[in-house]
């Protein structure tokens, strides 16, 4: 009796198992972690008996570089050849790529090596790592309340990654003037590959600091910028300046015009001075004709006047005798 209790237990827990419950087996290796030209990348490992297989390399900017799938043997062993590192190339540059396996029988499991492909044939004194660079591109001044475009910039080993900037910017905040942080992150669109921008309006003046925090396959990378925003942008001040200059322009232009006719009024008043310097002249000779005319005059009236002065007394002389 307890051996048919026991075997029906096994059975029952037997058939009573899903395929899923199997314990995944998946691992892959590399037959070596840093490659040069020439130099075959030979991936091998195991799976299940059989089992359909997607191998994948990915570029330093995530792109696949080359896909590939295989079938293992009949214990699940597996090793096969990936790929004959080319020449660098804009295809395959120097940088970390990633190799991925794929299981299709358990569930899409998967496993992933980071390999390096390097110039060096030193290739044990090469470290595989990644290098994510960002770069942010703000302007040195705005003005308050005037929207103006921020530019980020992720690299990894020198190419463009990522296309989901929520996902690879998560982090991304401006430091206020007051002294507060903003998010970002839900903010940027993508204009590229790898290259990100947002519409930024202040609402206040002094320094504004835009913090972008990269993070992509583990790795973070940070990138910041400055702005100084004013009470009036730099284009409002050039446009002040420009109509300054024409203002200024323009009065030159009647200063050159006023300058030509005082010269020429210059040359009327000699003129004039010229006629009245002659006109004095004329009436200085008429003067001398006057006083030589009055002194003939008065040298014709004066005998005349006497000679009336003596009649007059004579008359007085003959009406004082008859009385």
């Amino acid at each position: 009796m307890k051996f048919l209790l026991i075997f029906s237990i096994f059975v029952i827990l037997s058939f009573g198992q899903t395929p899923n419950s199997f314990s995944e087996e998946l691992a892959l290796f590399t037959n070596s972690n840093v490659y040069s030209p020439d130099h075959n990348l030979q991936v091998y490992g195991t799976g299940l008996s059989e089992e359909n297989l997607i191998i994948r390399l990915f570029s330093p900017d995530g792109s696949i570089a080359k896909f590939d799938q295989l079938t293992t043997n009949s214990d699940g062993t597996f090793n096969y050849n990936l790929i004959t590192w080319p020449n660098p190339s804009t295809n395959f540059p120097y940088g970390t790529y990633t190799v991925e396996i794929i299981s299709t029988a358990q569930n899409g499991i998967s496993q992933k090596i980071d390999v390096k492909f390097s110039s060096t044939t030193e290739l044990i004194d090469v470290p595989v790592e990644r290098h994510v660079n960002t770069l942010v591109f703000a302007p040195e001044t705005a003005a308050i309340n005037q929207p103006f475009r921020v530019f980020v910039q992720t690299t990894s080993d020198g190419l463009l990654i990522g296309n989901d900037s929520t996902e690879l910017l998560g982090s991304t905040h401006v430091h206020l003037p007051s002294g507060i942080s903003f998010p970002l992150s839900s903010s940027f669109k993508t204009l590229h590959q790898g290259l990100f921008f947002v519409d930024y309006t202040p609402r206040e003046e002094g320094t504004h600091v835009f913090h972008v925090v990269a993070f992509s396959k583990g790795t973070t990378s940070h990138g910041s910028s400055a702005t100084t925003v004013l009470s009036q942008d730099l284009g409002g001040i050039s446009d002040q300046i420009i109509k300054l200059n024409s203002i200024l322009d323009e009065t030159s232009s009647e200063l050159d015009i006023l300058k030509s006719e005082i010269a020429g009024f210059d040359s009327t008043l000699e003129k004039a001075s010229n006629k009245i310097d002659e006109s004095t002249g004329t009436i200085s000779t008429s003067v001398e004709y006057i006083s030589e005319a009055s002194s003939q005059l008065n040298s014709l009236l004066f005998p005349i006047i006497a000679s009336i002065g003596i009649i007059v007394a004579l008359q007085i002389t003959i009406i004082a005798r008859r009385r």
